[in-house]
């Protein structure tokens, strides 16, 4: 089994909440930040217009150089998320059909059309809709489903079944360990069909890619869904590099990690061949002590106070490593997302820390613009449109490409706020028209559009509400 948990399926966009007023105390920390906003309320606005969806992807190609990324495909393939190795290469061998089941949801499978069109067009993997002996089973069911399966998922993945209800059966088998298989023949993709079609598109990018290759997620990932930090929500140009070195002729399943290693740099060099001349940089790994602090914080249990502690010993340890990477920007943005609601202050002295530390990288700058939606937000808070405006500039464009809704629409109605505190009335109308069809995307349903309306417009103070 792999599973996509219920800590990723809430898209950390919604961290950005109006959290600042006295009474906001809920028991994560955050006001609407870990859940869907509430059916209470409500904005008055017309009908909405119709759900925008995004045209042709535009990811961006890998950076690093062939060595690392040789790197991170061995780590990736030859090991699971719990730390057990793998002990041989799987994939699929041959063509390989996909089936939906199920109830899908409206626009899931349009969703899923344009995944296989990308596996097939940049991974260059023979896939498809359609029967066959190499099988993809995507089933739909309500979350509450999967739940009762695996509490803790929100999707996940896994091989010899083909339908939900065989999981529990074929486990007690044995049927389900990835360790034992030596070639991979049919895996069953169980999604939910009661999320916003940004969540459920998200599972279907990650959990697919996890049916066809690697089955670990590593934190040193800047550019990838194989990480979770969440950041990444669509299969990116690095993604798509290494499903196209897991299916290259001159890898097979039953490969040893020695025999891939040594078959890796030629494969990479006919690939990739811009990545040949660069200076490796190898990240250091990242140390399990830092990556239970972090699933502590930001996981469902706990007291904020036991929540912050944890954020704050996973901040500690990165400081302690010598980390100026993401990791370490990622350290402090948990930090800020658990305060904010008590100490406005330290968090936004934590969010500046983030977004310098993601800006210096072309790689994490949709993790920057994570960061600046939420210290715009301090920003309207505290009545500083101009400051705000500043923070959003451009950030809108990023989301764009990264295909990320609920971050798109955040930004557009954020900089909605930010004109109208700058006196530009017309144009914040204009922009809070458009965030609307992406927020239909990103959301879901009308109420959850209006009420994250509500919550943004909830950011301004007192004073300058209309």
């Amino acid at each position: 089994m792999r599973l996509r948990s219920v800590l990723r399926f809430a898209p950390m966009v919604l961290a950005l909440s109006a959290c600042f007023g006295p009474m906001d105390a809920p028991k994560s920390g955050l006001r609407l930040s870990d859940e869907t906003p509430t059916r209470l309320a409500q904005a008055s606005l017309p009908t909405l217009p119709p759900m925008k969806v995004f045209a042709a992807p535009r990811p961006s190609a890998p950076t690093r150089s062939n060595i690392a990324i040789a790197r991170d495909i061995l780590d990736l393939s030859f090991r699971l998320e719990s730390g057990r190795d793998l002990p041989a290469f799987t994939r699929f061998e041959g063509p390989i059909r996909v089936a939906v089941t199920g109830q899908p949801a409206p626009g899931m499978t349009e969703d899923l059309r344009r995944l296989l069109a990308r596996l097939r067009s940049e991974a260059r993997i023979d896939i498809d809709f359609g029967r066959g002996p190499n099988q993809i089973i995507v089933q739909a069911v309500p979350g509450r489903e999967i739940r009762k399966h695996l509490p803790q998922a929100a999707c996940f993945v896994v091989p010899g079944i083909t339908d939900l209800g065989q999981y529990h059966a074929a486990r007690r088998r044995g049927d389900t360990d990835w360790a034992q298989l030596r070639v991979r023949e049919t895996i069953a993709v169980i999604v939910p069909n009661d999320v916003s079609p940004q969540e459920s598109r998200d599972c279907l990018h990650e959990e697919l890619a996890q049916a066809l290759g690697p089955l670990n997620d590593l934190y040193r990932l800047p550019d990838s869904t194989f990480n979770d930090d969440n950041m990444n929500t669509v299969l990116t140009g690095f993604d798509m590099l290494v499903l196209r070195a897991t299916y290259a002729p001159e890898l097979r399943s039953g490969m040893r990690r020695d025999q891939v290693a040594r078959a890796l740099p030629g494969v990479l060099a006919r690939l990739n061949p811009q990545g040949n001349g660069r200076a490796a940089r190898f990240l250091p790994d990242t140390p399990t002590d830092w990556i239970e602090s972090i699933q502590s914080a930001l996981g469902p249990r706990g007291t904020v106070a036991g929540r912050s502690a944890a954020a704050n010993r996973a901040l500690m340890i990165a400081r302690n490593s010598g980390w100026q990477d993401h990791r370490l920007a990622f350290s402090h943005f948990t930090v800020a997302r658990l305060i904010q609601s008590y100490d406005r202050e330290a968090a936004y002295a934590h969010l500046t820390r983030a977004l310098r530390l993601y800006r210096a990288r072309p790689e994490t700058a949709t993790h920057a613009a994570h960061v600046a939606a939420q210290l715009a937000a301090h920003a309207i808070h505290g009545g500083d449109g101009t400051r705000a405006l500043a923070l959003l500039e451009g950030q809108d464009a990023v989301a764009h490409q990264s295909e990320n809704a609920a971050l798109l629409a955040s930004i557009q109605m954020l900089r909605a706020e930010a004109l109208e505190l700058t006196g530009q009335d017309g144009a914040a109308g204009s922009v809070r028209l458009d965030s609307l069809g992406w927020a239909r995307y990103g959301f879901g349903p009308d109420w959850a559009v209006r009420a994250k309306l509500n919550e943004i417009a909830a950011l301004r103070p007192a004073s300058v509400r209309g």
